[in-house]
Order: C-alpha cells, then structure tokens, then sequence
C-alpha cells in the first residue's frame, strides 16, 4: 500500500500572474504557503487485471485509454504505468472548489504515488512540471501554476514565473517570530460557496491573451503587491502585509463580475469592522475561503460564527508532498 499526502494552500500575494497568458510577457510573481489540510492518494496491487479508481465516484476498466477521470489517466499515461491491476483512491481534508489548490494537490500526490509505485524517484521540481503539464498543456484548463509547485515543495514560498515557462523557487526567509504570528494571526473562514477555478480564470486568460489594457494593468498592480507583501514579511512588518492584502482584494474584485458576490462582500466588510486588519478571499474567486489577519482574533471569531460562517484552524506545511507510507 501507498499512501501519498499533498498540502493545500494559502495565496498570501500576487496571486492571478502564474498564467502563462499573463507571465510569458510580463513575467509573473506570487507568494503562497502550504498548509496543514492535505489531499491524500491511495495505490496499491490488486488481484483483478483492471483499474479500480475510487473517488466521488467509482470506476472499473481494463484499458487505462478509458479512464473517465480526466487527471488519473493522463497521469497514468506520463507515469507510463503498463500494468492494469491497480487499485487507486483518493479523499482530502477540505471540498474541492474552495480555492486551496486542491487540483494541483491532488494530481501531485497522484503522480508521486505512481512514481513509488514504480520504484522511480521523482524531486520536488520535476513533480510540480509534471502536474502542470497534465493539467495546463494536456488537458488544457486555463489556470496557474502556483498550485502545483506549492503542493510539490511546501513552505511560506515565493515564486517568480518567467517568460519562458521556467519557475524560480525561493523559500521565504522569515525569522521564527514572525513566522508565529503570521500563522497564529491569519484566519480562515469557510463561505458556504463552492465554484470551479477554471470557469472564472477562463476571463482573465482570455483577456490577458488579447492583451485587454484594464486585465493587464490590474495584474501588473497585483505583481507589484506581491512583491511589497513578500518585502512586509520578510521585514516583520505583518500590519503591512494586512493592509496589502486589503489592497489586493479590493483590486482583485474589479478583474471580474464572478470574482466575489453581495454576501461575500457584507461579510468582509464585517470582519474588517471587528478586528480584521486585511484579507482576501482565497484562490481565483467566487467562494470557498475568507482569510482574514487580526490581532484582536476573537472579535472576529464571535462576529463569522453569528453568520454562520464555519472557522478552519492551520499550520503551515513545510514538507511538500510526501511518502506516508510504501
């Protein structure tokens, strides 16, 4: 049996300019943290000549070409696995759809597992390359690549995408009390609202590709927040990075009509009157998390728990995806 984990993750700034639309002109660059809710990915031999694929649903073939689950077979076709008598399954800590990544986590964790699997050692870069080409050049979904690599290497990371596909990795150099506050300070709460990455940075990819002025000059302004909130960190100052955040999102919502919503926006503007410093919601938009940073962190806990709104605790992850079991 093998067993795989891949974080999520957390968006902390430049977030919208890992798209190749978007980084093979301008270059791109964000900040994002692994945290400790994982997709978890399950292999092993079984004894019938056929694939046996657990997930939301059930799927039994002999012939890997009819895999219906999009990222299983184009993963077992890069793994290059030959024989059938496998079994694989996969569940996660938090829905898919909420913006944590859990797409590029889980074709991660899949990938490594097929890779043990075959006794075929695969590091940190080159699973983050592969689940990217899986996901953006053979499927051809129009998104980023912050998700894989952050899955694949863990950490408070930043990244710089260059033009010509390459991704820089540099580990954010936080000294030990910042990075305690930061992840005592940073909160999430979960909006009730679930919605798929895809259909709402098909926009912006279509825009970027027609080099729309508005969507160009939004992302440039994101870029350069990611970078003044990698310099925040760096220096300490956190109040900074929540007043960044704040800034981002503000800017964020304008990029699109399906990047927030009247209730979304009543809730944020409620945290930010009961303590909230800065925040966001996390991933490309319309649902899934609120991340907010305060100090006064009860205020905010009282004011999202009389809305309903469902609180998620974490720590940072700095493994990246990981072995448990083989």
């Amino acid at each position: 049996m093998i067993i795989v984990r891949s974080p999520l993750r957390i968006s902390l700034g430049g977030g919208g300019t890992d798209l190749a639309s978007y980084y093979s002109r301008h270059e791109g660059f964000l900040v994002a943290a692994a945290i400790d809710k994982y997709v978890y990915v399950t292999a092993h031999r079984n004894f019938t000549d056929e694939f046996i694929l657990k997930y939301s649903k059930l799927e039994r073939v002999v012939d890997p070409a009819q895999i219906q689950h999009p990222i299983i077979r184009e993963a077992v076709a890069l793994a290059g696995v030959s024989r059938s008598n496998l079994e694989i399954a996969s569940m996660a800590d938090i829905p898919a759809g909420t913006g944590l990544g859990s797409s590029g986590s889980f074709t991660t964790a899949l990938l490594k597992a097929l890779h043990v699997g075959q006794r075929r050692p695969v590091q940190p870069r080159e699973l983050a390359e592969q689940a990217c080409h899986i996901e953006i050049d053979r499927l051809g979904e129009p998104i980023g690549k912050q998700d894989q690599y952050i899955a694949a290497f863990g950490g408070v990371t930043a990244f710089t995408f260059r033009r010509d596909g390459s991704v820089e990795v540099a580990p954010v150099n936080l000294d030990e009390s910042t990075l305690h506050r930061l992840e005592d300070n940073l909160l999430l709460f979960f909006t009730g609202y679930s919605r798929s990455a895809s259909d709402i940075l098909k926009d912006q990819n279509e825009k970027s590709k027609q080099d729309d002025p508005a969507m160009m000059e939004n992302l440039h302004f994101i870029k350069e927040l990611g970078i003044r909130s990698l310099n925040a960190l760096v220096s300490g100052d956190l109040r900074e990075f929540a007043r960044i955040m704040d800034v981002h999102w503000r800017r964020k919502r304008v990029r699109s009509a399906v990047m927030s919503n009247d209730r979304i926006n009543e809730w944020y503007d409620l945290a930010m009157r009961s303590g909230a410093l800065g925040g966001k919601l996390i991933g490309a938009g319309g649902g899934g998390f609120l991340m907010f940073y305060a100090e006064d962190k009860d205020a905010l806990r009282r004011a999202m728990a009389e809305q309903g709104l469902k609180e998620v605790r974490f720590k940072f992850d700095f493994e990246g995806t990981k072995v448990l079991a083989s």
